[in-house]
């Protein structure tokens, strides 16, 4: 399996490699692509939410001994976490 660019990255920078071109640059460009796309992800997971919400409310109506949906648990600590700041 292929390491991701983003972890390849940041081991040349623990070893120091601080070279602008071969390191930092490329370094700088993945941090705003990740970014992007955890903004992406974020929107992803604020529209999700309410369909879980509305998923469990089922659930627990004709399933009474359900009263947690793991999903929806995770999906609202990712959205808290990518609103930290």
């Amino acid at each position: 399996m292929t390491q991701p660019e983003a972890l390849r990255l940041a081991e040349k920078l623990e070893q120091g490699y601080v070279a602008h071109t071969t390191v930092l640059y490329p370094a700088a460009a993945e941090l705003r692509r990740l970014h992007e796309l955890n903004q992406e992800l974020l929107v992803a997971l604020k529209m999700a939410e309410p369909l879980l919400q509305a998923l469990q409310n089922n659930i627990v109506r004709c399933l009474p001994q359900y009263e947690k949906m793991p999903a929806l648990d995770q999906a609202r600590a990712a959205i808290a976490k990518g609103e930290a700041k």
